[in-house]
């Protein structure tokens, strides 16, 4: 095998481990964020009406 030959395929399989590696990454990232967001709007709707009040929001506001 021609050893430029073999490092041009390293690097553009390293560039696609990379390019694959940054999506899950993404994925995930934006996959724990909804999570985190469900969490909160569950334990939000645990509250009731004068608990939210103070912490100032109320009911059917749209959750930040």
């Amino acid at each position: 095998m021609n050893t430029a030959h073999g490092a041009a395929g390293l690097e553009q399989t390293s560039a696609s481990t990379r390019r694959v590696s940054g999506l899950f990454g993404r994925y995930w990232g934006a996959f724990q964020e909804r999570r985190k967001r469900l969490r909160l709007q569950a334990t939000l709707c645990d509250l009731n009406d004068r608990e939210l009040q103070d912490i100032g929001i109320a009911r059917g506001e749209p959750v930040p």
